[in-house]
């Protein structure tokens, strides 16, 4: 095959081009820090940048996830701490109500503030956040209690009251977030208070040692929950720990994926530009004058 001239100066051009191809390549990764810019740069790093991505960003979403379950939990527990000390107290004065030295008067005076911390209750019991009945099962938007015309008390008695609200805080695994009324802010607590309430009014002395028991059996149910609650944070608590461990795993993997070695780059860009030199140089000696150069 003949060579001519011509042949000569596009192939000089041709890796000329190639050669600042290259160089714009490591200066654009020492400029942003990542070894490609798009997907057809290299497909590999490109399709497993996708996968470590997809992995932070769903860790991402379980921790904030998690965050909603912690709000729920810390109204929760407070709610309880407040449930327990109004509890504490109605059983307490019971044992002062049941002691056989009291007036009338006084025992009216017990009544009166057993009524306060039985309408204190129901509000515990219809405790809303963020718009959300946290003691009501999957029926978040309606109260656990309301009264009727009467006064009378009316409990929520719809299928969502016992089912739990669950929240998936890692992949494959849902906590549930609410404490399920039942044995905690049901019928039951509430016919022991009004039964403490009746014997006050009647002044029945079996009576008020009787509803000294009860109240003690509703009081456990109070601490039995909030027990139950604890064990649920202590597990979200380990849970948090390894999503923390897993973002910090998944991004230091992400970066060494995309991200450039800076002293690599550096060192290709500098031979890039030695090879870059010699190509210019070698094209200036393969382009040579021409005859009419000669003939001048």
């Amino acid at each position: 095959m003949r060579i001519t001239q011509t042949m000569l100066q596009n192939n000089m051009l041709n890796n000329l081009f190639k050669s600042q191809a290259s160089m714009d390549k490591y200066l654009t990764q020492l400029h942003t820090g990542k070894k490609i810019t798009r997907p057809s740069d290299d497909p590999i790093i490109a399709m497993k940048g996708m996968g470590y991505r997809t992995e932070v960003t769903e860790i991402e979403q379980y921790r904030r996830n998690a965050s909603e379950v912690w709000s729920w939990f810390d109204h929760s527990d407070d709610v309880l701490n407040n449930a327990s000390k109004a509890m504490q107290r109605m059983e307490y004065l019971a044992v002062q109500a049941a002691n056989g030295t009291n007036s009338k008067d006084e025992l009216g005076s017990i009544k009166k503030e057993v009524e306060q911390l039985k309408e204190q209750m129901i509000e515990i019991a219809n405790t809303n956040v963020n718009g959300k009945y946290i003691f009501n099962g999957t029926d978040t938007n309606i109260p656990l209690i309301t009264e009727n015309e009467s006064e009378e008390l009316q409990f929520n008695n719809e299928a969502g009251r016992t089912e739990t609200v669950d929240v998936e805080v890692s992949k494959g695994i849902k906590m549930a977030v609410n404490i399920s009324p039942d044995g905690l802010f049901d019928e039951d607590l509430f016919a022991n208070i009004d039964s403490f309430l009746g014997a006050l009014e009647d002044e029945d002395q079996e009576a008020l040692n009787t509803s000294i028991g009860e109240l003690q059996d509703s009081s456990l149910n109070i601490i039995q929950s909030r027990a139950e609650l604890g064990a649920r944070m202590n597990r979200l608590e380990l849970i948090e720990d390894r999503l923390s461990q897993q973002e910090i795993i998944a991004k230091d993997t992400m970066a060494k994926n995309e991200g450039v070695d800076f002293e690599e780059a550096v060192m290709n860009l500098m031979t890039q530009e030695v090879i870059h030199r010699a190509v210019l140089s070698a094209g200036s000696k393969i382009i040579q004058p021409s005859l009419l150069d000669f003939l001048r």
